[in-house]
């Protein structure tokens, strides 16, 4: 913007005009909205790499369970259905170091643990007076498979939980599908599945 020159000076006086000022709001506008964005996006993301490091460090608690385990493999198995969801009440013989229990006594304590984790049952905050749940994963599934009469052999270890964005389902892992958790074909359902072979 052009003003006219000043009569004492004899020079040419500029000045910023409306049409720059909103310009320049325009343009930092949509860098902001652009931040606002990468920020939903950054959080998405940190919670999908949150449940999947949980999941891991799950599937490797079971497994260190069995391996310590070997004589009552089998009773460790799930099936498709899985554990999740307080499916499992708490044994009657809670195997701690005051009571001793037998391996298959072990292992139904070792699963019932382990869906507790799943759930996030084992970590709690006090929140005006009430208990809340809160670690584990979203809308979990547990399943164990392997040789059914226990002993030596593979064993699969999967961990399913709902994600946050849709995905095309290509698994032939049928753990905690068509459970109605993860969507109507299951495009939110989201997948860690381990393999190892432990020795009786």
């Amino acid at each position: 913007m052009k003003m006219p020159a000043s009569p004492q000076t004899g020079l040419t006086m500029r000045g910023i005009g409306m049409i720059e000022v909103l310009v320049t709001l325009l343009v930092v506008s949509v860098g902001f909205l652009s931040m606002a964005g990468l920020q939903t996006v950054a959080k998405r993301s940190n919670f999908d790499a949150v449940q999947r490091t949980t999941a891991v460090i799950l599937t490797q608690d079971i497994l260190e369970k069995m391996r310590a385990n070997p004589l009552s493999l089998e009773e460790y198995l799930t099936g498709d259905d899985g554990l999740g969801g307080g499916t499992l009440t708490e044994p009657t013989q809670g195997c701690t170091s005051a009571e001793r229990c037998n391996t298959a006594q072990l292992a139904a304590y070792d699963q019932w643990l382990w869906e507790q984790s799943i759930d996030g049952a084992t970590e709690t905050r006090m929140l005006d007076g009430a208990t809340t749940e809160t670690g584990g994963l979203s809308d979990p599934t547990g399943c164990v498979s392997g040789p059914a009469a226990g002993g030596a052999g593979i064993y699969t270890v999967t961990i399913v939980w709902r994600g946050l964005s849709e995905l095309t389902n290509i698994s032939d892992n049928e753990c905690g599908a068509d459970s109605g958790n993860y969507g109507d074909d299951d495009e939110f359902r989201r997948i860690l599945e381990i393999q190892v072979y432990i020795a009786s």
